[in-house]
């Protein structure tokens, strides 16, 4: 059985804990065997490396130097990694070498929570296989990333909030590697009620499946 870790915790605005409980029960059902853990510290323990997926749900928080370099290391040697909104691309705004396994930083999300479209740009790949572009209301992540990921969906910022990106085509869900790891990442879940979007959830459980080795 694929042994999966969630690791949550950090700013409660994201409800981590109640995400957590909604990726146990995903994963669970996809036949994975899952460990929570609420402490950056097991992201030190060297039998991470024996995992098949780790799901950080950790925003805004501190990660130890130690715990930077084995997670990282980790996924280098194919464990895979997903996670979503601010509790993976939010999560460690200091820790470089973990953002740049992401692939993602958050820096803005200008109005806040506003209603914005989901475009599909991937419609070949298995994980937006059958889903078409979406209406969704959250916060419109802007975001740095890195131009070596296979984007398969991005959102259009109308400038209402901020005029100087009227127009920019950001990045909504992606995947890459790491090394030898899969990593996938979506914007999208500010709040575990947005797992009900059937959209936001098919596409969260397919990355999972797709980033676990």
């Amino acid at each position: 059985m694929r042994q999966a870790l969630i690791v949550w915790g950090g700013w409660d605005g994201h409800e981590p804990e109640e995400g957590a409980r909604v990726v146990k029960t995903m994963l669970e059902e996809e036949g994975f065997d899952v460990r929570v853990e609420t402490t950056t510290e097991i992201f030190a323990d060297p039998a991470i490396a024996d995992l098949s997926l780790i799901v950080p749900i950790y925003t805004m928080a501190k990660l130890a130097k130690n715990e930077e370099l084995n997670l990282t290391k980790a996924v280098e040697g194919g464990v895979g990694l997903g996670g979503y909104h601010g509790g993976m691309c939010d999560a460690f705004r200091e820790a470089t070498e973990y953002q740049f396994m992401c692939g993602g930083q958050w820096v803005a999300h200008p109005g806040n929570i506003i209603d914005y479209r989901v475009d599909i740009t991937r419609r070949d790949d298995p994980i937006m296989n059958g889903i078409d572009d979406f209406s969704y209301r959250s916060e419109q992540y802007y975001m740095h990333v890195d131009p070596s990921n296979e984007v398969l969906a991005t959102t259009t910022f109308s400038g209402e909030h901020a005029s100087w990106i009227d127009g920019v085509v950001m990045p909504v869900v992606w995947k890459r590697r790491h090394g030898k790891g899969r990593v996938f990442y979506s914007a999208l879940g500010h709040v575990a009620k947005e797992f009900a979007v059937p959209e936001m959830r098919t596409i969260f459980r397919r990355g999972l499946v797709w980033a676990a080795r």
